[in-house]
């Protein structure tokens, strides 16, 4: 394990280090993001070959009984722990910033070398650790995993809202054409793709009534996102309904194609691997994008992704008056530039992410046994409430202004 272990990170550090030195300050955020995609592609490598090695390490093979997919959630977790850990320590570091004059803001912009040196080295120490830590942490990453489904649900709808604003705010028809041709089209895949689902998930024979369930409830959420959206009262759009429908609809099909290979009512099985890898393509891209738009999106939001020194949050931090400018008054904070977005709120990102992805990896550490990743009762539920609370934060920030309309929403 140690050879393996060390040929990883010396691979990875040599790599790192040659890019450290072209991250500048405008792509620091890309370099935290190219540095926890490496860290996916290290759990999945470890995963599929790394079981082996860790039998060979005494205090985690610590028992004759433990299976290869206990091994392989093992490598996993721990994986995904470091790199927790990595970005869990950076969010401490970072809070409370307030300006660009903070030392603190070179340490997120800056030290990459060192960064790359510290992240290669917790992920190899999480293998030194006793087994009953991971344990702690696979318990721990479901609540973390939950919690940043939540946050890409609210990404998403941020980045749908955004995308209608900008189109409408360009006051031409062919926008509006456009705005109602992408809304028809991701109209008609989603109920396409629910169609497709029907076919696949029940087959004539076998009481489904359980998928079917599924199906009909996103088929209704579909057509109630544009009847309310659409209602008189309401203040939407119809371009977020279908965005979010084809997104429900995409879940609900990550959701049924986790079901058990030996259910009858999944007809996925003769197609199981190709199906069980594209899955985890798909969802490892969604995660990665969730990450990238948060930390790309971070510095124009309005909501929780902005400080409150922030530019974009407001105006209740007020100006100062040109009277104490010319008297000398303030001037050191005249000079100092607010950070654009949140340090803290931004790595935790990072550290929730990794939560998840160690959760899509090992099917949600389920004591259910299976060589597919991903794939089980407790992934299925998972997606099915996942889609269903997109569905009610959907509902919501459309219905919510009418109930409260005291009360202003963004």
């Amino acid at each position: 394990m140690s050879c393996l272990v060390g040929c990883c990170a010396s691979l990875t550090c040599g790599l790192c280090t040659s890019a450290a030195s072209t991250i500048t300050k405008k792509s620091a955020r890309l370099g935290y993001c190219g540095l926890f995609g490496l860290s996916l592609i290290v759990s999945w490598v470890l995963r599929e070959v790394g079981t082996p090695l860790l039998k060979k390490i005494p205090w985690i093979n610590s028992s004759d009984t433990l299976s290869d997919e206990w091994f392989q959630t093992e490598a996993v977790l721990r994986v995904s722990l470091g790199n927790c850990l990595f970005f869990t320590i950076l969010a401490l570091l970072m809070i409370g910033i307030k300006d660009q004059n903070d030392r603190r803001d070179a340490w997120h912009h800056g030290g990459w070398i060192f960064k790359i040196v510290m992240w290669a080295l917790l992920i190899i120490l999480m293998f030194f650790l006793p087994n009953p830590v991971s344990s702690v942490y696979g318990f721990i990453s479901k609540l973390g995993a939950g919690f940043f489904l939540l946050v890409q649900v609210i990404i998403l709808l941020d980045a749908t809202h955004s995308w209608n604003d900008a189109w409408v705010a360009k006051d031409e028809q062919k926008w509006f054409v456009a705005l109602l041709a992408v809304s028809i089209t991701c109209y008609i895949a989603a109920f396409t793709i629910s169609g497709l689902l029907f076919i696949w998930f029940n087959p004539s024979g076998n009481d489904c009534g359980l998928n079917v369930f599924f199906l009909v409830m996103t088929m209704i959420l579909a057509l109630s996102f544009a009847i309310i959206a659409l209602h008189p009262k309401v203040n939407g759009s119809l371009l977020p309904a279908a965005v979010i429908s084809v997104y429900c609809a995409y879940v609900c099909y990550t959701g049924l194609s986790a079901e058990p290979r030996d259910y009858a009512c999944n007809g996925l099985p003769n197609k199981s691997k190709a199906v069980t890898t594209s899955t985890l393509v798909l969802g490892m891209l969604t995660t990665v994008l969730s990450v990238l738009y948060s930390a790309l999106r971070a510095g124009s939001s309005t909501t929780f992704l902005s400080p409150p020194s922030s530019p974009r949050a407001g105006d209740r931090a007020s100006l100062l008056d040109s009277e104490e400018l010319e008297a000398g008054k303030g001037k050191k904070e005249a000079e100092a530039k607010p950070v654009s977005y949140s340090y803290t709120f931004f790595h935790l990102i990072f550290a929730l992410a990794s939560m998840y992805s160690a959760m899509l990896l090992s099917g949600w550490s389920s004591s259910e046994s299976s060589d597919l990743i991903d794939v089980g009762w407790t992934s299925v539920w998972v997606r099915i409430c996942t889609e269903w609370v997109t569905a009610g934060l959907y509902i919501w920030s459309l219905v919510a202004p009418l109930l409260f309309p005291d009360r202003e929403f963004y």
